[in-house]
């Protein structure tokens, strides 16, 4: 359906989370990219969370499940017990997010340390279970040899699903192969449920390459094997977790790649999805336009992809495949920041964005 404007639910955060924003949503106006986007800001700072007890979160979850669409801002977790917390959990449970999508490439201009690949890799995590916010405690005399410390976790088969379907839609767009998989043999009844919808997706999209892989063996082919396609893996939510830092540092940079949270209906079809920068705050940054903002772009261009998605309207997906290539050719050029070894200030590389946006209108 054809939409006059995309409503965008922005999550504000903080230190160099919300300069990085900032300096992106210069890059989103309606003249550089040929789309009206209607930014609705909710303020998640540590301040405002703190103010009114995650209220300001639950808020902004609500809004982004009637919108559809969020974009938001790397935020601070402070250390307390029993404080505000980080407010991913929130969101992620408010929008009843199940799947999230990290995607690692190749950054032009960039020598990466592992070259094993050129393709992109994608990681499909779970979102919600597993590890996090599983029960756990500890029995016995604090200390002594005979302590014992156990976890509960769970998974739930709808997530497992969301994750093998999607995992295979994706793979299916970008021409690439399932690879990787859990430790089914060592855990057949807990892990083994993920291999089982992997296994009944690939039933369901029989044209799409899949190579189930153990997670430990999966770790060890990034890093050894010549992959010709992209790889799409997909994953419980601690092994994603860990495979996404890694995947991101294969490709020189945690900083130069985007996390979308995904929502699914009965259907599968993404329902609402949230775009950010997955690294933090960075506070020794803070103030001194240094920080890189190619995360924070990159997050905005996928978001518009979500968005072609959700409208049925193929401008918002130009829109994203144009700031994904200034953001890109700009890296390429040499414009980048410190971290990926150039001499750019933050506001130097979206100014940049932002002069191939015009030129390419």
């Amino acid at each position: 359906m054809s939409n006059p404007h995309a409503t965008i639910i922005v999550c504000d955060g903080d230190q160099t989370g919300q300069e990085l924003l900032d300096e992106a949503l210069r890059a989103m106006s309606a003249d550089l990219l040929g789309v009206d986007l209607k930014f609705v800001h909710y303020d998640l700072s540590l301040q405002k969370r703190r103010a009114t007890n995650n209220e300001i979160v639950r808020e902004a979850a609500h809004a982004m499940v009637e919108a559809g669409l969020g974009l938001k801002a790397a935020t601070v977790t402070p250390p307390e017990i029993g404080g505000v917390g980080s407010p991913n959990r929130i969101l992620r449970e408010g929008i009843g997010g199940s799947v999230i999508v990290r995607t690692g490439r190749r950054i032009p201009g960039v020598t990466p340390p592992v070259s094993t690949t050129n393709q992109p890799i994608l990681v499909i995590r779970m979102a919600v279970g597993d590890a996090y916010g599983a029960a756990e405690g500890r029995d016995g005399e604090a200390g002594h040899s005979v302590e014992v410390a156990w976890r509960t976790e769970r998974i739930e088969r709808s997530v497992c699903r969301s994750v093998a379907e999607y995992a295979f839609v994706a793979a299916s767009q970008v021409d690439g192969v399932v690879y990787g998989g859990p430790k089914w043999t060592v855990s057949p009844t807990y892990e083994g449920m993920l291999k089982e919808e992997m296994d009944a997706a690939a039933q369901r999209h029989p044209s799409v390459g899949y190579r189930p892989t153990l997670i430990d063996a999966a770790y060890a082919g990034l890093l050894t094997e010549m992959h010709e396609k992209p790889l799409v893996i997909p994953a419980l939510n601690r092994d994603g977790d860990c495979l996404s830092d890694l995947v991101l540092a294969m490709f020189g940079s945690i900083a130069g790649a985007e996390s979308v949270l995904l929502s699914l209906d009965a259907d599968l079809r993404p329902t609402v999805a949230m775009a950010e920068a997955p690294h933090g705050t960075a506070p020794s940054l803070e103030g001194k336009n240094v920080a890189n903002p190619m995360a924070m772009l990159l997050a905005g261009a996928a978001l518009l992809d979500q968005a072609a998605a959700r409208y049925d309207d193929p401008k918002y997906r130009v829109a994203g495949s144009r700031l994904r290539a200034a953001t890109l050719e700009g890296a390429a050029q040499g414009v980048r920041t410190f971290d990926l070894g150039g001499g750019s200030s933050t506001s130097g590389v979206v100014d940049d964005v932002i002069e191939r946006l015009k030129s390419s209108r």
